[in-house]
């Protein structure tokens, strides 16, 4: 494995955080400043290759267990809609699910998904709500590419963002969530809380692994 010393955050920037885990496969850095804890780039798999691994999800509209899972998401930013609010599914992915069941109670939906749904034009309108389902730990870029579906948001809409939050050392080293290399990046509670920060944005930890972002009306 190559050895790296130190490494730059690729969501707050900050230089030089620090070695956090190593497995058989991967390290691991902690940022100290917005504890989000990401593999360096040199891990990073292919195009074709992390294309590949995503070519292999089964998940669908019909699927009753995964429309269970994505209901989690669904019902706390189904109370903060307005009707007939318009939204952006960001990694909609090979099978678009979410969308499907927004529309199915009276919300309209636009896609955007790197592999599948590359439609720039999408990424440069203005929604009342967004969603990014399964998406952030994927971000090779995760504060460039978060900052510009934050501007895709309206003033007084909602970001729902649904991820498994990382925790402390002992419970990383048994995580299976770090073990799918196409994972580069783990947010904690800490980091979603930076970000709020940054953002000047209203924030809710709607259950373990559903987060809202607010905008404010003033911002």
């Amino acid at each position: 494995m190559i050895e790296i010393e130190s490494a730059i955050c690729p969501l707050c920037e900050t230089k030089e955080a620090n070695k956090f885990f190593r497995d058989q496969q991967r390290l691991y850095f902690r940022c100290w400043a917005c504890e989000l804890v990401f593999v360096p780039p040199i891990y990073f798999l292919s195009a074709g290759e992390e294309k590949a691994k995503y070519d292999l999800h089964q998940n669908t509209p019909t699927d009753p267990g995964y429309r269970k899972f994505l209901g989690r998401m669904l019902a706390p930013m189904r109370e903060r809609l307005a009707p007939e609010s318009h939204g952006l599914d960001f990694g909609s992915g090979p099978g678009p699910t979410l969308s499907v069941m927004f529309e199915e109670i009276g919300y309209t939906m636009t896609l955007y998904d790197h592999f599948y749904a590359n439609e720039p034009a999408a990424l440069k309108r203005q929604y009342d709500f967004i969603t990014a389902t399964e998406v952030v730990e994927h971000l090779r870029h995760p504060r460039k590419e978060l900052g510009r579906i934050w501007a895709c948001l309206k003033k007084g809409g909602s970001l729902g963002v649904m991820t498994k939050l990382a925790l402390g050392l002992e419970e990383f080293a048994g995580w299976h969530y770090k073990n799918d290399l196409t994972h580069v990046n783990f947010f904690s509670r800490r980091t979603f809380e930076w970000l709020a920060d940054q953002w000047h944005a209203n924030l809710t930890f709607a259950n373990k692994d559903v987060i809202l972002f607010c905008k404010k009306n003033d911002m």
